[in-house]
């Protein structure tokens, strides 16, 4: 949690990370005023500033470590839970996320996470989802981020559907780095995973140039999404979906 914090500032997957989100929160809170939202596993609490451009931002996450680092870099509204049982009353938040926590979670977790993002999201609300994509891209990072599985398409819009979400927008991210990062990651597979204390360099800030360039790349990218571009593949699989009106909690 503290490499992770000391990289979500400046790395360029970071950086691309919030420029792919920024128009899908847009988008999902257009019209609203006063809007709510909820960062379920907010980690060090580095996307809340982004939620909190929109109106009020809450987050939550299990680690200790994480709401410490949050709590000390000025972030509020911060609670210790699991994703399991968040903590928050039904129907309270127009947006819900869920930033790159569903992979490293148990298929009982999971499904239970997924169900009570509805239940706390309000009818008509949105949840956003990011996370790991594409087994062959499986590498190191899988190890740093205790990463149980990695998804398709089909996986995660079933897993969303089934709990009772419409899909809006549903899009493969990264694309931009996918030649490079595939052959590093077979790589990591050829010699074997690291261990977790030797992972950390999968998030350290590449040199300068290298993290501008990169940075770029994943900048031209989110001009095409946000145009409405869609990948076909990409190391991460990004998904608005939105809660019907009169949708229950199941």
């Amino acid at each position: 949690m503290r490499a992770t914090a000391r990289a979500e500032e400046r790395h360029f997957w970071f950086r691309g990370f919030r420029w792919f989100v920024r128009p899908l929160i847009q988008r999902a809170l257009h019209g609203i005023t006063g809007a709510r939202i909820l960062d379920c596993g907010c980690g060090t609490g580095v996307n809340l500033p982004l939620a909190a451009a929109f109106g009020a931002a809450y987050g939550f996450d299990l680690s200790a470590v994480g709401l410490e680092i949050a709590r000390q870099r000025g972030r509020e509204r911060l609670v210790r839970a699991s994703t399991a049982a968040i903590p928050f009353a039904d129907a309270a938040f127009d947006l819900v996320t869920s930033f790159d926590v569903l992979y490293s979670l148990d298929e009982h977790d999971e499904r239970a996470a997924v169900a009570e993002m509805l239940r706390v999201t309000r009818p008509g609300g949105h949840v956003l989802v990011n996370v790991a994509a594409m087994n062959v891209l499986r590498g190191d990072h899988s190890i740093l981020s205790h990463e149980r599985r990695r998804y398709t398409r089909y996986a995660l819009s079933r897993l969303l559907t089934a709990a009772g979400f419409r899909i809006v927008r549903l899009t493969h991210t990264n694309a931009a780095l996918f030649v490079p990062m595939l052959a590093v990651r077979w790589l990591h597979r050829a010699r074997g995973l690291a261990a977790e204390a030797d992972a950390t360099a999968e998030i350290a800030v590449p040199a300068a140039p290298v993290n501008a360039a990169l940075s770029a790349l994943l900048f031209l990218e989110s001009v095409w999404l946000k145009g409405g571009g869609t990948n076909a593949f990409g190391s991460s699989l990004l998904c608005l979906a939105r809660k019907p009106e009169g949708a229950i909690a199941r």
